[in-house]
Order: structure tokens, then C-alpha cells, then sequence
């Protein structure tokens, strides 16, 4: 993958950009019928497509879905913008560096509980998209099915713009702010927030720290959307006036920018003349968002037993069989624990789906924490059937403690969870990070049977 357009940004941007991050206002609520406009008279009233645009501008229809999908579930926006997309240059192909796609032949599905520590540092001046590592996934892009697990280690910011046509990203943080210039506007997310970039959103990546790590969830299948709540009733879990979207900004830069397209698998490369990212006011639902994990409202047990980690779902891409996620977005936030007469750590199980469960920052109740153990910027991968569950010190620690009422607050998890197997790519399977020695936490369950006499 070329670097050429990226380079290493200095104290000065990198302050700026905070300045900028941080004084960002946005839009509230999750599907809504969302409308901009960074200069006042840009958004048609009345039309969608009039004669002729106001102020000059170009009227252009992005469409997540297709037209005749049901209304509950199609996704479009209507932009504004000073060029129309139409307007540029072939696009030829480029170097895919470490990013992959599905379907993953390259090896077959491991049954193995795997675990690996963080990304090692990247090369000086590598940007987001060439920070991209494949881990593995599912599917197949060309079917628009499945899923895939990146992780990304940069240390510049973007200068060139990214647009993935094979599915939406979602972005999870775990060191280093970043703000996102989309065609929609800015977003601020930082580690213990996610972004969401739907499909074939044009987007820029800068850095507001030094480095920047985190794991990026690629979703081939239908849009993520929030799971229906069910007995739960009308609240709880995560709500939707808490994701934000941007509002309006636009830029009007001429001369040469490079612009990096993903279809089919491949990274394709074509230098514009202005900057896509031009789009001076739009409406529509089909935009990006951000969201603070914290604000996630935890239900849990207030009688006995641990609940299924379902109840801790984030977003969902529902697949072709009801109930059964394509790929779900799971956190474990703080919460109390206080069921009586309860292991509460997760229990042992042996799950249909398959888990690749992240770390944010702390620990996890049910691992141990520390060097080469289950670390910020570590990934494990439990595919389908795989038995896991909590190490042998838990285990121990967690039957013997006394069961008062315990503030779980001092680490922050999520996990892709995926109803198909997770293949994993050879840079994966061969990493140097990949832990040797992860089955040896389950080592020393000790048998307690007594039968009675």
C-alpha cells in the first residue's frame, strides 16, 4: 500500500485538530431523518432534486439499501455538493498492505481458543489505512455477507480520503483520539467511544495524539442497526438519542488529492483534482455516528444467575434467519453485580457463535490481567463450539468470594460476535504477538466432585 500521500503530523496540527475535535456540535439520535447545512439556503426545500440546486450546487443521492427495501429499513441521504461524485479521474489498483477481505481461503477455521497481545508499533508515518491488520472474518464481500476483524496501529494522520464499498466500519478506539472528516461532517471519538462509518461514506482519519490503536469491525451484511429491546420494554441498553451525527461541513479545496477506494477486497487509487469531501449540506439516514460506550444502560440480574451476554448488545446486523446476527456489537460496561447465590463472572460455555472479544482499558472479570494475559490492545478468538470461559483464578477467586453488591468499573470490553466461524488470514495465524501458552489458563481446574454416599 502506497504511503505517499500520508506523512507524519506535527504537535501543532495534532493540537489543532483537538481544538477542532473538541468543539464539535452534532446531531442526536440513532435512524432519524437527520437534515444540515453549513451555509444557510444549501438544503432544497419542497424536493429532493430540483432544477437547479441552490447555490450552485450539485444534487446527489447515496443509497446504503436498496430503493424497494422496506421504509423500516432502507438507508439514503441526499447531498449537496460542490462537485458531483461523478466527477473524476479512472481509478487503478493499488497495494492492499496487511487489509484483507472474504472469503478467507487461506486457511481453515481453527477450533483452538487463540489469544493475541497488541499490534507492534508501526513504521514511522503510517496513517490509519495503512495502520489496517486483517485478523480474519467470514462471508463473502462479493455477496455483501459476513464480516471481518481488523485491528489498526497508525502514527500520522490521513492526508488521502477512504471510502469502503464492501461494508460499513465500525471503529473502537483503545488509544488515541481521532477525528473523522466525513462527507457529513466531523466526528470526535476517543478510546471508550465507537464510530460508525456506513458504506461508501468518503472519510478522513486524523490523529489527535501521537499514536493511535484500536480494532475496526468491517460489516459486510445488512446495516448495524439497534436490537429490538423485547421484555425489556421501550428503554435501556443503548439508547438512541445518545449516538451523535454530524452536522454540515464542508471542504472547498482545490488541487491534487489522492482518494482510496475498497470493492471487492481490493484497494483501488485515483487522484482528484478538489477534495470529495465537499458536500455543503445533506438529509437523509444513511449517515455516520459516534457513541460514548458508557452511556450504555447495563440490565442485569437483581435476583440470581449471569445473565446471556446478549443483554449487553450495542448493534445488531440481523441476518436472513430472525434472532441470528450476522455480526452483533457487544460491550461490557460498568455495572453492579449483585445476584445472590451466583457465580457472577461469565459462566463456561460452549456458544453456536463465534466471539472475538476486545479490550479497551483495565481488565475483564474473567481473565487475569498483565503481561501475557488478556491486555488493552489484545483480541481472543473463541470460534463456534470452542469450551471457554473464566480462567482458573477466577474460577477459584470468584466461588469463594463473599457475595456482597460489587461496582464492576475498572475496565471496559466488547466483543464482534458472528454466527459463522472466523477464518483467520496467515498473518494472523503466523503473528508474533499470537500467545503460545493462552489454553494453559484453563490448566489446573481442579476436579471437585464428591458423590453422595
Amino acid at each position: 500500500m502506497s504511503d505517499g500521500a500520508t506523512a507524519r503530523g506535527s504537535a501543532t496540527e495534532r493540537e489543532e485538530a483537538r481544538k477542532t475535535a473538541e468543539g464539535l456540535e452534532h446531531l442526536s439520535g440513532f435512524g432519524n431523518e437527520h437534515s444540515s447545512e453549513a451555509v444557510p439556503g444549501a438544503l432544497p426545500v419542497g424536493r429532493n432534486s430540483p432544477q437547479r440546486a441552490p447555490l450552485g450546487l450539485y444534487a446527489e443521492q447515496l443509497s446504503g439499501s436498496a430503493f424497494t427495501e422496506p421504509r423500516a429499513v432502507n438507508r439514503r441521504s441526499w447531498l449537496y455538493r460542490i462537485r458531483p461524485s461523478a466527477a473524476h479521474p479512472a481509478f487503478t489498483r493499488t497495494g492492499n498492505g496487511a487489509l484483507r477481505s472474504a472469503p478467507f481461503t487461506q486457511t481453515v477455521p481453527d477450533p483452538n481458543r487463540l489469544r493475541w497481545n497488541p499490534l507492534p508499533a508501526p513504521a514511522e508515518g503510517t496513517d490509519f489505512l495503512a495502520g489496517l491488520w486483517t485478523l480474519g472474518g467470514n462471508g463473502d464481500v462479493t455477496q455483501r455477507s459476513g464480516m471481518a476483524v481488523h485491528l489498526y496501529h497508525a502514527d500520522a494522520s490521513m492526508r488521502r480520503v477512504f471510502s469502503d464499498a464492501d461494508g460499513e466500519l465500525l471503529i473502537v478506539p483503545e488509544r488515541g483520539g481521532l477525528l473523522l472528516r466525513t462527507e457529513f461532517g466531523l466526528l470526535h471519538v476517543e478510546p471508550g467511544h465507537t464510530a460508525l462509518i456506513p458504506r461508501g461514506v468518503r472519510f478522513r482519519v486524523e490523529l489527535l495524539d501521537e499514536t493511535a490503536r484500536g480494532y475496526v469491525c468491517e460489516n459486510y451484511g445488512a446495516p448495524f442497526r439497534l436490537p429490538d429491546l423485547g421484555p425489556i420494554g421501550a428503554n435501556g441498553l443503548a439508547n438512541a438519542r445518545d449516538f451523535r451525527a454530524p452536522v454540515a461541513a464542508y471542504e472547498d479545496v482545490e488541487g491534487p488529492v489522492e482518494v482510496v477506494n475498497k470493492f471487492c477486497g481490493n484497494l483501488w487509487a485515483a487522484t482528484y483534482d478538489h477534495s470529495p469531501l465537499d458536500v455543503v449540506a445533506w438529509h437523509g439516514n444513511h449517515v455516520p455516528y459516534a457513541y460514548d460506550l458508557r452511556r450504555f444502560n447495563v440490565m442485569g440480574t437483581i435476583s440470581y444467575d449471569h445473565p446471556d451476554p446478549s443483554i449487553f448488545t450495542v448493534l445488531t446486523s440481523p441476518s436472513d434467519s430472525p434472532g441470528l446476527a450476522g455480526v452483533d456489537f457487544v460491550v461490557f460496561a460498568p455495572r453492579w453485580l449483585v445476584g445472590e447465590d451466583t457465580f457472577r463472572p461469565p459462566y463456561f460455555h460452549r456458544n453456536v457463535m463465534s466471539e472475538y472479544m476486545g479490550l479497551i482499558e483495565g481488565a475483564y472479570d474473567a481473565k487475569t490481567a498483565g503481561e501475557g494475559g488478556f491486555v488493552p490492545g489484545g483480541g481472543s478468538l473463541h470460534n463456534m463450539m470452542s469450551a471457554h470461559g473464566p480462567d482458573r483464578e477466577t474460577f477459584d477467586r470468584a466461588s469463594a468470594a463473599e457475595l456482597r453488591p460489587q461496582k464492576i468499573d475498572d475496565g471496559l470490553a466488547f466483543m464482534f460476535e458472528t454466527r459463522w466461524p472466523v477464518s483467520l488470514t496467515p498473518q494472523a495465524a503466523r503473528a508474533e504477538h499470537l500467545q503460545q501458552g493462552y489454553d494453559d489458563v484453563w490448566q489446573g481446574l481442579e476436579r471437585h466432585f464428591r458423590p453422595l454416599r
